[in-house]
């Protein structure tokens, strides 16, 4: 047994509302700079729908992730060491950029300076790459709450087997979002797809990255990653990835998709697993046995002889007890009601997800019965094969049972908590018709619906930092020119994006401190006096802290709601 630690994700889609916050703030923080203007590290899907980049799920054109051969062994889908060879200068299995979106900004000037004149003026749009007028016809969320989906969702690869089963008119349908990082999996086709080696896993915590210095612009891991979430920076000819935010989750802060998300729906933790099961799981005959494969992969942290050989693998105590309280670990193994995405492609994901019930919750409710009945709940899903066939695609290679499993759950706790909210005494039969006794179902209750920060967000700090790294400097980036990743958007012809965006702010470890300790104190303002220096860049703005205006103002104030 090789016991190793993984930061993992996982998204309640009950509670997305599709507002793309998560999408702003990263790209706010990662990719608001030239080079990088189609680049979403982070962007929320409507489903059915074709995603990001256009049908990117059709594996037969994209040829990403893993295949199992006759032999039992597993390749790329893309080919293997030859065949990258021989197509290493033209890589043909690639989206082109019309199925990303070609970038556009808006002739502003005509619009604010014109003359004036009878007719109003209209903002054109044009190219950022051209630089030519141009007619927008893709976006990152072209399928937005089904806006194109009669045209366009038909094509959706989920749909393919149910396709006669699926009525596309718009007051029938079913709709929900799926927000989507990059998976950093376990076993990532992206890394084993790249001839340089720039791809890497960490051994620490599992986060895939991308070594800038070695990268040399081969692109073939854009083609092995089956959920495209591997970009071409056109300007630097660099490949660029999510990155976790690593550098929060180093000094113990969540993510920035994860802090900013409206729906609270994101959930961080620390998973163990035994590394010497990884092949294995991922190698198994049937597409269906993969999610039961890859959780066996996850080891219980209460479990003595794994704590025992984590700290044998070097992994700090405080690592071990963070894993111990992990929402993730709940979630995947305890609970059993997170799926991943995609388990086809064989790559191991560790972003999963809750399916959402709501579809099925609309339907009994438009039709005049109640919606929190357990029998009726119980009864639907059974009954509307559709959303449950669609997620079944989604989640568990198209095997219907635990999808089935996962919505009975959610269904149960739905209903067992009106039963208590309303002052009635539920008994254990709701419970009990989905193997799970009132304590669990309670606890899962709170987890999903009203679980504080610190619930869910368990994020151990690291203890490998590099000082230097961490210092406040603003030289510490040797690709710091117009050009490179570190450019922040100077230099001349920098591009719409990247010119906005302005210089980088050298942030030091000390800040993500202070501003952690902000975000999860009682009170509105820490002790000790702020007179005279307020830091309006850590303020997370709660309150109005002590020195933010003149004492003897109308507008002072002593940090406290009126």
């Amino acid at each position: 047994m090789k016991v190793m630690a993984q930061m993992a994700m996982v998204m309640n889609l009950d509670k997305c509302i599709g507002c793309h916050t998560c999408s702003v703030t990263c790209k706010q923080a990662w990719t608001n700079r030239s080079g990088t203007e189609y680049v979403w590290f982070n962007n929320v899907e409507t489903r059915p729908g074709l995603g990001y980049p256009r049908g990117y799920e059709n594996q037969d054109e994209w040829k990403g992730g893993w295949i199992r051969k006759a032999d039992g062994r597993i390749t790329l889908r893309a080919g293997g060491r030859f065949r990258k060879l021989a197509t290493i200068f033209s890589n043909p299995k690639m989206p082109s950029l019309q199925d990303y979106y070609e970038p556009w900004t808006y002739d502003y000037d005509t619009l604010l300076n014109a003359p004036a004149q009878k007719n109003f003026p209209v903002a054109r749009p044009y190219s950022i790459i051209s630089g030519k007028p141009m007619n927008v016809s893709w976006s990152a969320n072209w399928d937005d709450d089904l806006g194109g989906s009669k045209e366009h969702a038909v094509k959706d690869e989920m749909l393919k087997g149910i396709e006669d089963k699926v009525k596309f008119e718009f007051e029938q349908t079913f709709m929900f979002y799926l927000p989507r990082i990059c998976e950093h999996c376990l076993n990532p086709s992206c890394a084993a797809s790249c001839p340089s080696g720039a791809i890497y896993k960490r051994s620490e915590d599992g986060i895939v990255l991308v070594d800038q210095d070695r990268c040399r612009g081969w692109r073939m891991c854009i083609s092995g990653c089956p959920y495209k979430k591997v970009y071409f920076n056109h300007k630097t000819g660099k490949a660029e990835k999510c990155t976790f935010c690593y550098p929060r989750i180093e000094v113990g802060l969540p993510t920035v998709c994860s802090e900013t998300c409206v729906g609270r729906l994101r959930y961080i933790g620390l998973v163990l697993y035994d590394a010497d099961q990884v092949l294995a799981a991922a190698s198994v005959e049937n597409d269906t046995d993969l999610y039961a494969a890859q959780r066996a992969c996850f080891l219980d942290p209460a479990d003595p002889e794994v704590r025992k050989a984590a700290r044998a693998a070097g992994i700090p105590q405080d690592w071990i007890r963070a894993a111990q309280r992990s929402p993730v670990w709940k979630l995947i193994n305890t609970y059993q009601v997170a799926l991943p995405l995609h388990p086809e492609y064989r790559t191991m994901p560790m972003v999963w997800y809750i399916p959402p019930l709501s579809p099925v919750v609309d339907v009994i409710r438009d039709t005049g019965h109640d919606a929190e009945d357990a029998g009726n709940l119980f009864a639907a899903i059974e009954a509307l094969r559709i959303p449950v066939e669609y997620l079944a695609n989604l989640f568990t290679a198209g095997d219907v049972a635990p999808v089935e499993g996962v919505l009975r759950k959610l269904a149960a706790m739905r209903s067992y908590m009106r039963e208590r909210t309303l002052g009635h005494e539920p008994g254990p039969a709701i419970a009990e018709a989905v193997g799970m006794s009132e304590e669990d179902l309670y606890e899962m209750f709170r987890l999903l619906a009203i679980a504080k920060y610190a619930d869910r967000y368990v994020i151990p700090p690291a203890h490998a930092e590099q000082a230097h790294a961490l210092e406040e400097l603003a030289t510490d980036c040797a690709l710091d020119f117009d050009g490179g990743p570190g450019m922040g958007g100077l230099g001349a012809g920098s591009g719409p994006v990247g010119e906005g965006s302005g210089a980088l702010t050298p942030v030091a470890v000390e800040n993500f401190r202070m501003l952690k300790e902000r975000q999860t104190a009682d009170s509105l303002v820490p002790g000790g006096s702020k007179k005279g220096r307020v830091n309006l860049l850590n303020w997370d703005g709660k309150g109005m802290p002590d020195g933010l205006f003149p004492e003897g103002t109308s507008g002072a104030r002593d940090g406290k709601d009126e």
